[in-house]
């Protein structure tokens, strides 16, 4: 771990090596609520960074600016140097920048495995003229992108579902489909929304070991988590989102006895 991440600092840590992600003074209003503060981090490369704090504290609102979904009101998210602020979703994830959903979104109809083959990114055979003009290569590409699934299903040890429909699956079951799902695209930097709400505890414990191997492989994580159990003893650094913007950030220690932060949790409001 670097030094960076070895003290609780108040507000953001802005002084990272080799940043991967970077927002800078996001600001999002809807009609008179400010959701997102001038909030600022930045997430270091190779780490899980967690980002917590109480419910309407902007987090999951943070996370749809970061990725597109929402049209910021000012400020900059930047991807590996690469301005995305104003991207498409799908320009974002381009750039290496995949997120997952607190509610994984069940593909009607889909197996398993073809809902993981949603995933694939630069898809050849998206383009209606590619199947007539290049079919060798759309073959060989879907060839690839089915082996691929079928192995990363295996790494996660649910290749067993593979033929099972989306929607029969249960919550936790289908988080670790989306996560692996995400796999696919081939992240540098993956978003995760509470990924284990509602999720039993043998699940949990699945996800948990699925990230910390992730990671390893050298996925960098940012992870929004009400389960303090989970995320502090997963992530580091912790940066805490209090009202819209950054109030601490630091290891998880000191971040889970800081007054602050428990002051935070406890006078928060509700959604």
């Amino acid at each position: 771990m670097s030094e960076t991440t070895q003290k609780l600092r108040d507000g953001p840590n802005l002084d990272k090596e080799n940043v991967v992600l970077e927002v800078d003074t996001l600001r999002k209003t809807f009609g008179g609520l400010v959701a997102t503060n001038d909030a600022s981090f930045q997430v270091e490369k190779g780490t899980i960074t967690g980002l917590i704090g109480p419910n309407g504290a902007g987090k999951s609102t943070l996370f749809n600016l970061i990725t597109g979904f929402y049209e910021e009101d000012s400020g900059r998210v930047t991807v590996n140097g690469v301005d995305v602020t104003d991207a498409e979703p799908h320009e974002v994830a381009e750039e290496g920048l995949i997120r997952t959903f607190q509610t994984p979104r069940k593909l009607e109809g889909m197996t398993v495995r073809e809902a993981m083959l949603v995933g694939a990114q630069d898809q050849i055979g998206e383009s209606f003229v590619s199947l007539f003009t290049r079919p060798g290569e759309v073959a060989e590409q879907e060839r690839k992108t089915l082996e691929d699934a079928h192995r990363i299903l295996e790494e996660f040890e649910i290749g067993h579902l593979a033929a099972q429909s989306a929607t029969d699956l249960s919550g936790g079951q289908m988080k670790l489909v989306e996560l692996a799902r995400a796999m696919l695209a081939e992240p540098e930097v993956l978003l995760l929304d509470e990924p284990v709400a509602g999720v039993n505890p043998t699940l949990a414990n699945k996800l948990r070991d699925q990230i910390a191997r992730l990671n390893e492989q050298g996925v960098t994580f940012c992870i929004i988590e009400h389960d303090m159990d989970f995320i502090m003893n997963l992530a580091d650094p912790i940066i805490v989102l209090d009202q819209g913007s950054v109030l601490v950030e630091g290891p998880p220690d000191a971040v889970r006895n800081d007054d602050r932060v428990i002051d935070a949790y406890l006078g928060g409001p509700g959604e």
